[in-house]
């Protein structure tokens, strides 16, 4: 059985289209490691031109995880990366296999480091309780508006995931969220050394490797895809509101053509990227940056 001593893991980040997988795939080959893929659309089964997932081909028999965890209508958040990262650490000691994290949402890179909150044991009676406020969504909303303001400001009053799990913490433990997080502070989850490699890719040419992976992916039959999910989930799950999803289903609606569907993709595409560019940029640090090629010949080379 491996040690921690002995197993080795990175991260490697950047915007989306800027060769990440690819190049992930080179790197666990040359570790012997397994994948994670830190991705909020790769998760979801059935959801695959639209996330520029890894086809099993491309994925060159490397084991992922965080890919196909989920179907369309299932919720999830930050909590499921860590238990996705407590149980693939695991298997990977148990394999004697590396770990190569990759994703655009570094968001979850940031919380696997910096760690969440652990969150109480919901009894049965307050469940009860739970499901019984969050039949009028709305009031239950504004109340915990009053009580929390600083907490539910950043929860829309639509979002009855998250308006439950505030509720759960408050019937429970009689703490406001806000209260209950101060007393709970967040314990890391990775506690192994984790050097942390970004690509670095100029903004012209990170916008042309988009619109032609867009027009792959109209061409690969995205509207199709679209059309399916829309029939099988309708519009309601929050994965259905991310790019290329809407505005596909705004072509479905008759809102574009389908040149106008693909410079709508690109352009919303193209702006998720900076902002992902401007939060790896401001929330990691030590960080080794380098082109595909500068990362791809230090990486292969340790």
């Amino acid at each position: 059985m491996p040690s921690l001593k002995t197993f080795k893991q990175l991260a490697l980040i950047g915007p989306t289209a800027s060769g990440k997988t690819a190049l992930a795939i080179k790197v666990a080959q040359h570790m012997d490691a397994y994948i994670l893929s830190l991705d909020s659309l790769s998760i979801y089964k059935e959801i695959d031109i639209v996330s520029a997932k890894p086809t099993p081909e491309e994925r060159a028999g490397i084991t992922h995880f965080g890919i196909d965890y989920l179907y369309p209508d299932e919720n999830f958040d930050v909590t499921t990366f860590i238990k996705l990262y407590h149980e693939v650490h695991t298997l990977c000691l148990k394999d004697e296999k590396n770990l190569v994290i990759v994703g655009g949402t570094s968001f979850y890179l940031k919380m696997l480091i910096e760690g969440i909150s652990e969150l109480p044991t919901i009894s049965n009676e307050t469940k009860v309780k739970t499901n019984s406020y969050l039949q009028d969504l709305h009031k239950t909303y504004e109340w915990l508006f009053g009580l929390d303001k600083l907490y539910m400001s950043n929860i829309e009053s639509n979002d009855p995931y998250r308006i439950e799990k505030a509720l759960n913490i408050y019937l429970e433990t009689g703490l406001t969220p806000t209260h209950y997080f101060k007393q709970s502070p967040p314990r890391p989850t990775v506690t192994e050394p984790l050097p942390i490699y970004q690509i670095a890719i100029d903004r012209e040419r990170l916008r042309e490797r988009i619109a032609l992976r867009t027009g792959m992916m109209v061409n690969d039959g995205l509207i199709d895809e679209i059309c399916m999910l829309e029939k099988k989930y309708t519009r309601t799950p929050n994965c259905m509101k991310s790019i290329g999803i809407k505005e596909t289903l705004a072509y479905l609606d008759g809102r574009y053509d389908k040149k106008m569907l693909s410079e709508k993709i690109t352009t919303n595409t193209a702006r998720l990227a900076k902002r992902q560019t401007t939060f790896n940029n401001s929330q990691f640090k030590n960080v080794i940056k380098g082109s595909v090629k500068e990362l791809e010949n230090m990486l292969l080379r340790r």
